[in-house]
């Protein structure tokens, strides 16, 4: 086996760790592979298809011969179409020009990130988070900010607390709503309360990540940062893609709108690193936000009645709290009253990464342990697959929660 010399990889890769979400996605893949019976909640990808419209539209720019490279921030056409969802559905006003895209929503990330800190600057992140929010400021030179958001908040950032974990070295709040891990939205009301906040603070910059904007459930409405407040248009990113509500996780899309010097410097970067978004992506996604949006509200639907179910199930566990998200696709139970307990196997749970582990090894579910998000104790279900499945799920979920003594 080859061993690599002392000190060859770069140190700055010690700041970082893989993305726990998909390692876990990966170790569950594997255990399928090798027999075992084994049911995995752990990626957030929908088990939807991506819809046949889209998949036509790819399949006719490949026949057109469009496979060459893109221009850096991506093509005239999708970068229109962007604009024009910000304006039909954000009431947002972008140019094109000030529209870029990137090979996934991380790609966004990683490069707004990487064009804008220096050691020293500071990212305030509310937890729980996202998996790949800090390590990307931590590769970047920054210091992520933790703010918990605690259960009782309805894991929600409250503007006491974010003015709190302000300081002269702020320089980003990235917001994410719907949450990935908790679900947890905003709504106008409450997003009003933060920009006023950071209406009092110009030097910080605001990177709203609306991955699963149209994923929200009970006639719930969702409103972005700038659509709320206005004056906060010059100093926010507004971040979104195509992987979620079209189902098109490995087209690998996702999209901003911001300043336009901050485009030009996350194209520059870009310039350096994928180049440019796949081309034949790019072209699916200009008929996916510009064709029709009729099963939207289809998919809302089955998730809901997902959410639903798995919440209730759940919740039939008295060792088990689930809230009842507003949106996305996941949930994230409290198991507090599982701390200390005795599996029947006679492994003790000490923390949600032993709950998780456990019950993978004794109930064959794959799921998320709270502490790779950034709060315990707790963990993530993605309920993005179908209800018997779920069903079988929550019910080995139940039994392994039963036998705990």
């Amino acid at each position: 086996m080859t061993t690599l010399p002392p000190g060859f990889l770069a140190r700055t890769l010690g700041r970082i760790k893989p993305s726990p979400t998909l390692a876990m996605t990966q170790n569950s893949r594997e255990l399928k592979a090798a027999g075992r019976d084994v049911i995995g909640l752990a990626a957030g990808e929908p088990d939807f298809d991506t819809p046949d419209n889209i998949k036509e539209a790819a399949i006719a720019a490949i026949r057109r011969g469009e496979t060459k490279y893109t221009n850096i921030e991506g093509i005239p056409e999708l970068r229109a179409a962007i604009a024009a969802k910000f304006k039909r559905e954000n009431h947002l006003d972008y140019v094109p020009a000030q529209c870029f895209v990137a090979p996934g929503g991380k790609s966004i990330i990683y490069n707004a990130m990487m064009a804008t800190l220096n050691e020293g600057d500071e990212v305030i992140i509310p937890a729980p988070y996202w998996v790949s929010y800090p390590d990307i400021v931590l590769l970047a030179g920054g210091t992520p900010v933790f703010v918990e958001t605690p259960f009782e908040e309805g894991f929600r950032l409250t503007p006491d607390a974010l003015e709190r974990a302000i300081t002269p070295k702020t320089k980003w709040l990235i917001l994410n709503q719907p949450s990935n891990p908790t679900g947890a939205c905003y709504t106008r009301e409450q997003l009003k309360a933060l920009t006023t906040v950071l209406m009092d603070h110009p030097h910080v910059w605001v990177l709203t990540d609306d991955m699963y904007e149209h994923l929200v459930f009970g006639g719930f409405q969702f409103h972005t940062v700038v659509e709320v407040e206005p004056a906060l248009y010059e100093r926010t990113l507004t971040m979104n893609g195509v992987s979620k509500a079209y189902a098109m996780t490995g087209w690998r899309i996702g999209y901003c709108a911001g300043a336009q010097p901050l485009i030009a410097a996350m194209a520059k970067l870009q310039s350096q690193s994928a180049t440019n978004a796949t081309s034949i992506s790019q072209w699916a996604s200009v008929e996916a936000l510009n064709g029709p949006q009729d099963f939207i509200p289809k998919f809302q639907k089955v998730f809901e009645e997902r959410r639903d179910l798995v919440v209730s199930m759940l919740n039939q566990t008295s060792a088990i709290q689930c809230p009842v998200p507003e949106g996305a696709f996941y949930v994230y139970p409290s198991i507090r009253k599982t701390m200390g307990l005795k599996t029947r196997t006679g492994r003790k749970i000490a923390s949600d990464e032993d709950f998780a582990g456990a019950l993978l090894d004794e109930e064959g579910v794959a799921v998320v342990h709270g502490a790779a998000f950034g709060l315990s104790p707790f963990f993530r279900i993605s309920y993005a697959t179908s209800n018997p499945v779920l069903e079988d799920a929550c019910t080995r979920i139940q039994r392994f929660c039963g036998n705990l003594s």
